[in-house]
């Protein structure tokens, strides 16, 4: 299964290689140089599919648990001052997306969105420290009747040219649905109340709408 943001990606892919495969058969007399450019296309194909792959992912949502929006590795959890929206302290969660990683963006928890904006930037590496106020970036604020309001910040990277997010303020959003999608290597930033037990470590690897990220226990 595969994202429909990669509908156009992928359609480009399939009929480029249709092509170079039918004009490399017809027109590249050496067989090595013709194996090396069809296999070179094939696999650049794959790549691309692997790329906008969306896993079917069968979520129950729970009002007590914040699940990890995307997959990837758990690269900060600390204590910081988030100044555009709460304009307080929170405990930051980051997950870092290599461009391997399935790049859907599901929503963490279930709720009402109350602020969504796009910010454009710059494309610092993701894992830069100044990535989350300096690169381009969407930050979107769920409210949840457990949690009370909770950030995340999808982030761009070196490579990601294009983040697209569905939130939109007012809508009631369900925890694990898509949320959105981030085009190559980046980087989501999940701003919780401080006290927030979390469940996750760094460098643990997260799964997108599986891995819970941290419990109510109250």
């Amino acid at each position: 299964m595969f994202h429909k943001e990669g509908a156009q990606s992928i359609l480009l892919g399939i009929v480029f290689t249709a092509v170079v495969l039918l004009l490399s058969d017809k027109f590249i007399e050496l067989n090595w140089l013709k194996m090396a450019i069809q296999i070179s296309t094939l696999v650049l194909l794959i790549i691309i599919l692997q790329f906008f792959r969306n896993p079917k992912r069968t979520v129950l949502p729970n009002e007590k648990q914040i699940i990890a929006p995307v997959d990837g590795k758990v690269v900060v959890i600390e204590e910081v001052y988030e100044g555009e929206f709460f304009k307080d302290k929170r405990i930051q969660v980051s997950i870092f997306m290599s461009p391997i990683n399935v790049h859907v963006t599901r929503y963490a928890l279930s709720g009402i969105v109350k602020f969504s904006k796009y910010h454009p930037g710059k494309f610092l590496v993701a894992w830069h420290p100044k990535a989350s106020e300096e690169n381009e970036r969407t930050t979107v604020v769920i409210e949840n009747k457990t949690f009370g309001a909770i950030l995340y910040r999808q982030i761009a990277g070196a490579l990601a040219r294009r983040i697209v997010n569905y939130a939109e303020e007012g809508m009631q959003v369900t925890q694990g649905e898509d949320a959105g999608f981030i085009k190559f290597g980046s980087r989501v930033d999940i701003f919780l109340p401080l006290g927030t037990p979390i469940n996750v470590t760094l460098n643990q690897k997260a799964i997108g709408g599986k891995t819970i990220i941290a419990t109510k226990l109250e």
